[in-house]
């Protein structure tokens, strides 16, 4: 469904809640124990373990983020700590993550991005970023813009002087 400023869309709280409880708690760690450490397996462990909290409204998203941080934060905590120990325990297990499709946006996203980094090879110090690209063609533009309406103004004068 659509609306004027785009497509609706849901998300569950509890997923950033249960992400945010990882970070916290991966943070007790050591730092190249954390890198072996499947996050997203983590997550998907500890949310298999916890009610779903859908949101598709900004207030329906503070009303769900409240009621997860009052409702569910033993719980939360309790099925991350559960879920780092077990995905800890088989970390060299051997799976085939699901990655997503590049939709519309992304792929849109993607072509802009190729677009930007064949453009660096024109720029004077070839650092490629929006905003270097930004402002090295601003100018130009306004420089181009000007000419073409002194450009006019003398094509003007030209013809009304004849």
């Amino acid at each position: 469904m659509e609306n004027s400023q785009g497509k609706h869309i849901s998300t569950n709280v509890m997923e950033e809640l249960v992400a945010e409880e990882i970070e916290k708690q991966l943070k007790r760690y050591p730092k190249n124990t954390v890198k072996l450490i499947n996050h997203v397996e983590v997550a998907t462990y500890a949310l298999n373990r916890l009610p779903p909290l859908y949101a598709s409204s900004y207030k329906g998203l503070n009303q769900q983020k409240f009621k997860g941080k009052s409702q569910f934060n033993l719980k939360i905590t309790q099925v991350v700590r559960e879920a780092i120990t077990i995905v800890q325990q088989d970390l060299l297990r051997d799976s085939s993550p699901l990655t997503i499709e590049l939709d519309q946006v992304g792929q849109e996203l993607q072509e802009a991005e190729n677009a930007l980094r064949e453009l660096g090879d024109f720029l004077p110090n070839k650092e490629i970023s929006w905003k270097n690209l930004v402002r090295t063609v601003k100018p130009i533009l306004i420089k181009l813009h000007q000419k073409k309406y002194q450009n006019k103004d003398v094509w003007q004068k030209s013809v009304y002087q004849r």
